[in-house]
């Protein structure tokens, strides 16, 4: 040893191989923390508009840490994103938002600081955000999300309501009492629109919106004479006191595109067309006499919690609750159209709960909030439906089948049965179509095809009037 090796001082303040190890270690977290922290990288930014919300999403691939706050006047939405520098992905929410969209007017980002992003959301009118992360999925990574949904909501049953009474409006030849009445709303909207249509007309029911003259039918005859007026002798019952409402569930949408064909045909897109093929049939047809309207709990690219779409079929009080969807297999051979109900006590095969579990993974890859459901969302998504609800889904499901299966493959003779989520409406028949593998070549193009899904929806349409004609609908919970 030298001799000023040994020198006291130097002794004193040589450090030894443990603070070496120490200090490397120290300096490998710091470089660590300083790449999780400033090394994010921007994937992908979308933009989902809609009545209910509108959806902004960065994609990126490490997670993001925002602070938000929220300004009133004029409203807006500031985020301040930490680890970002401004790019040319960013950059591209700006020319993504819509001139359309009901609750965003604009975006704008800037380098708030060196490594922290801002983002202003301008809304177009007062709005309730929320902003949470979403942990990688499917083909995404991870992903920040900011819901914005309006400070007064959408009252399905009221859009659903003024709806027909615009299409009155502008089709004079709807059966009479659908026209707007300048009088005061009243408290009961559904009530004061079925009020005014089940009120006695000297006119028989059409049998189609069309229809103007009357037509002879094959009901029992009555003592009314053409020469007759209405206040000689009553005229005969007509079953109008109440209007049908089915409500329709386009599967996935928004950030979920569900199942994708070998072209690339998207699941959410198809289904949708044709749900907007079947709500044309249904917002045409009557029942027994009683008008039908049909509702839908997306009618746009939008993504809809499980729970919150069986929640919307319950607030307008919905007679059924139709689930559209396109299968797919890992086997490109795997064909055919299907069609499923709830069940109490488990699948009836294997391929159903396969399926169920597949289908209920889609509040996942459409990124739900979980912290901000309530607890009555979240308890809809537990089996509390009765056996008479199953029941007339299996019913539903058959006249359904019947249906299809003239025209169509069917994967499955009967109505198979599975614990979808979707279908857990405790007083609403449900049932869930599978119209065929998107997974198989031949299948997705006949999906892809306009004509094919006439045939869909048309074959749905004549199953639903089959099941109201043999199961008429029972009283709505309140009077209406």
């Amino acid at each position: 040893m030298s001799e000023d090796a040994a020198h006291p001082l130097f002794t004193a303040y040589r450090p030894n191989r443990r603070t070496l190890l120490q200090a490397g270690s120290l300096a490998l977290l710091l470089a660590g923390k300083q790449q999780i922290a400033f090394g994010a990288s921007i994937m992908a930014v979308r933009v989902w508009p809609a009545e209910d919300y509108s959806r902004v999403t960065l994609e990126s691939d490490v997670p993001l840490v925002a602070k938000q706050t929220l300004i009133d006047s004029p409203p807006r939405l500031a985020v301040d994103i930490e680890g970002l520098q401004l790019n040319s992905a960013l950059k591209e929410l700006v020319a993504k938002v819509r001139p359309d969209d009901p609750n965003i007017a604009a975006i704008r980002v800037g380098q708030n600081s060196p490594n922290v992003v801002r983002l202003v959301i301008d809304l177009k009118q007062d709005a309730v955000p929320q902003v949470f992360s979403l942990k990688p999925v499917a083909s995404y990574q991870h992903r920040l999300v900011f819901d914005l949904y309006p400070s007064k909501p959408v009252d399905p049953l009221e859009a659903l309501i003024q709806e027909r009474l615009r299409d009155a409006s502008s089709h004079p030849d709807l059966p009479p009492g659908l026209s707007p009445s300048p009088s005061a709303p009243a408290q009961d909207p559904l009530g004061d629109l079925i009020a005014k249509h089940s009120q006695p007309s000297a006119a028989p029911e059409p049998s189609a919106p069309v229809a103007t003259a009357p037509k002879p039918t094959a009901t029992p005859p009555t003592s009314k004479t053409p020469g007759s007026s209405m206040t000689a002798s009553p005229a005969p019952a007509r079953k109008t006191d109440r209007i049908i409402i089915v409500a329709l569930d386009p599967g996935h949408g928004g950030e979920d595109p569900g199942a994708v064909g070998p072209k690339g045909t998207y699941e959410k897109d198809v289904v949708l067309k044709i749900a907007k093929l079947l709500r044309d049939r249904i917002n045409k047809s009557t029942v027994n006499g009683s008008p039908m309207r049909a509702y839908m709990t997306r009618d746009g690219d939008f993504f809809v919690p499980l729970g919150v779409r069986v929640q919307k079929a319950r607030r307008v009080q919905a007679d059924l609750f139709i689930s559209i969807h396109a299968d797919a297999f890992t086997r490109p051979s795997a064909a055919g159209a299907s069609v499923y109900a709830l069940s109490h006590k488990g699948a009836s095969s294997t391929a159903a709960r396969w399926l169920a579990d597949k289908e209920n993974q889609a509040d996942l890859v459409g990124g739900l909030n979980v912290r901000s459901q309530d607890k009555g969302v979240q308890e809809m998504l537990l089996d509390m439906s009765t056996t008479a609800q199953i029941n007339d889904s299996l019913k539903l499901g058959t006249a359904l089948l019947t249906q299809i299966g003239d025209f169509a493959r069917l994967h499955k003779p009967r109505v198979e049965q599975a614990g979808f989520a979707v279908l857990k409406a405790p007083d609403i028949p449900s049932v869930l179509i599978e119209t065929a593998f998107i997974s198989n070549p031949d299948e997705e193009q006949k999906l892809r095809s306009p004509t094919y899904q006439v045939k869909l929806a048309d074959a749905m349409m004549d199953g639903i009037r089959q099941y109201f004609i043999k199961n008429p609908p029972l009283a709505r919970s309140r009077t209406v």
